[in-house]
């Protein structure tokens, strides 16, 4: 069976994590990036027919992906394609997925064989089986399937899309942007359906100025009787990185191992680009509890319940706790640092405090001297 996949590098609202990188590119757990999850997810599914479609702020991603070998991908035409529809225009306003496409309909076009298109989002992570979505989509008969998680609808966090099923499994209700009580079920953002019924669809709501992917083309649709949806349930981990909240409780959820082998092992390995390195060195009066430390890093202070992504340095007399130190950052003598993302790059003088919380910690950007 062939498939292409389209996946959503987009623009991301992280405070300054995201000023000069998308959602795709932000780094995450020691090594890796976003969109490392879904090349992975794909290239394990014998995916080589990708789309990576960002707007802007792309350097880093291509950076960090460059010829795509480490997914077993190659950057060419009819291969993996990194696809830029406003990259000529300096005036023309986002208006949403649906148009992004549209704009990039020539990576549609091409490859005649493909007959299945599924579509990610850069800010939910998981480690799925694709070829066992796939196939239950097949096997439902309906049109578009959604694949979905349990246990996220809260009555608190708004959902991009939501779903509630009856008794029979079946859709009882669906919405768009809604707080939705603990009975429905969360959109992932991952989407299938053959590549023809996209292509008219997208035509279709185009025509009638029409942009949103969840709100036109699967409620909208559904709606009006155009589409029949499939719901596939993932019983796995899935990590909602769609705030920066999220995103740092996510990254020190990491801490425990059963969250780390659910999310990096639970169907296949998660690849990353290749650096090598030497080792991370401890120094003789260091002491690090219950992190995650990448290789590299030369590390003299105290540290606990943090995650250190490559080659960070932590001179001695520091003590820093539930932080995220992103490559090549350097914390000065004596620091004392709780609740803080430090980006890549940042130098702290010694003697700096920096007091953050769970729900507010400290952003600082890249390559910022504090």
């Amino acid at each position: 069976m062939n498939v292409m996949g389209i996946i959503f590098a987009n623009d991301a609202n992280m405070g300054g994590l995201s000023d000069k990188r998308t959602m795709g590119s932000i780094p995450f757990g020691g090594r890796y990036r976003q969109i490392d999850f879904h090349l992975s997810n794909m290239s394990h599914a014998g995916i080589r027919h990708i789309g990576i479609i960002s707007r802007q702020n792309y350097q880093s991603l291509i950076n960090h992906i460059g010829s795509g070998e480490e997914w077993g991908l190659e950057l060419e035409e009819g291969g993996m394609e990194f696809l830029t529809p406003y990259a000529m225009s300096d005036s023309h306003n986002y208006r949403g997925k649906l148009e992004t496409i549209h704009n990039a309909m020539g990576f549609l076009n091409y490859g005649a064989d493909d007959e299945y298109v599924i579509m990610a989002d850069s800010a939910i992570l998981c480690n799925i089986d694709l070829n066992d979505v796939l196939n239950a989509h097949i096997v439902s008969g309906k049109d578009i399937t959604v694949v979905t998680k349990a246990g996220i609808a809260n009555g608190a966090k708004q959902l991009d899309l939501a779903i509630k099923l009856d008794e029979n499994g079946e859709i009882a209700d669906m919405a768009v942007d809604y707080i939705a009580p603990a009975e429905y079920l969360a959109s992932m953002d991952m989407f299938v359906l053959s590549k023809q019924l996209l292509k008219k669809l997208i035509k279709e709501c185009i025509a009638r100025n029409l942009f949103h992917m969840d709100r036109d083309l699967v409620l909208g649709s559904w709606q009006a009787g155009k589409i029949t949806v499939n719901v596939y349930q993932f019983p796995g981990l899935a990590m909602f990185n769609e705030n920066i909240q999220e995103y740092f409780r996510n990254s020190l959820s990491l801490l425990d191992k059963d969250v780390r082998h659910d999310l990096f092992y639970y169907n296949h390995p998660v690849y990353t680009k290749v650096r090598d390195r030497v080792p991370s060195y401890y120094g003789e009066n260091s002491a690090i509890d219950n992190c995650i430390v990448a290789d590299g890093c030369m590390l003299e202070g105290n540290v606990r319940n943090s995650v250190l992504f490559r080659q960070v340095t932590v001179q001695e007399g520091c003590n820093i706790e539930n932080c995220l130190i992103m490559n090549d950052t350097v914390v000065g003598e004596n620091c004392e640092l709780k609740y803080v993302i430090l980006d890549k790059d940042v130098v702290v003088h010694p003697n700096t405090r920096l007091i953050g919380t769970a729900s507010m910690p400290i952003i600082i950007k890249r390559g910022e001297i504090v």
